[in-house]
């Protein structure tokens, strides 16, 4: 099952939208470590890149928080999917409103370390879809929800993936890390 957000002010941040009953329940787990590894992967982040409603989600709940994680949450520069955003409330964040292969080269030009896409399954998939994505970070968490949104929808191609880290923490919450061969295997693409 796909995540969705981090936002836990909000009330259908993860898995679906507002009349998903299962909001919120990644935050009902112990995640032990697996929180380290989240404010470890943001204080590594050059950039977020975010579609609309997670967008919309991070700038309601994160701008009036503190800590660690926040302040560097809300530093970060912030890049949003979006045909129909205008002017970006939250600090830092512009709009991406040209062709998405275009628009991703020249945030991987202007940034030399990781652009992190949290939430945004729509826009995940059409990463995947693109071929866009180098390295997929996820924590599976020892639950089924029987619905929601899904991580990988339908794609026109097979996407090799290689496993390159795993951990469990907490409560049985595995992260596991992927990539494509040819990032895994520094540029030598085995396919």
């Amino acid at each position: 099952m796909w995540a969705g957000s981090s936002s836990p002010s909000s009330s259908h941040s993860t898995g679906g939208g507002e009349s998903f009953k299962h909001g919120g329940w990644t935050f009902e787990i112990e995640r032990g470590e697996g929180n380290a590894f989240k404010l470890e992967e943001t204080m590594a982040t050059d950039a977020l890149l975010l579609g609309r409603v997670t967008y919309d989600e991070f700038a309601q709940a994160w701008p009036s928080r503190e800590g660690e994680f926040a302040d560097k949450l809300n530093s970060l520069p912030k890049h949003v999917v979006s045909s129909t955003l205008e002017r970006p409330a939250w600090n830092n964040s512009s709009v991406l409103k040209g062709d998405l292969d275009e628009e991703v080269a020249k945030l991987k030009e202007r940034y030399d370390g990781d652009i992190v896409v949290h939430g945004s399954a729509q826009l995940t998939q059409a990463l995947i879809g693109h071929d866009l994505v180098d390295e997929l970070r996820l924590m599976v968490f020892p639950v089924v929800l029987g619905s929601g949104k899904r991580l990988f929808g339908e794609s026109a191609d097979k996407k090799r993936l290689e496993l390159v880290e795993t951990r469990t923490v907490g409560d049985g919450v595995l992260i596991l890390t992927y990539a494509r061969p040819a990032v895994a295997n520094n540029g030598k693409d085995p396919r």
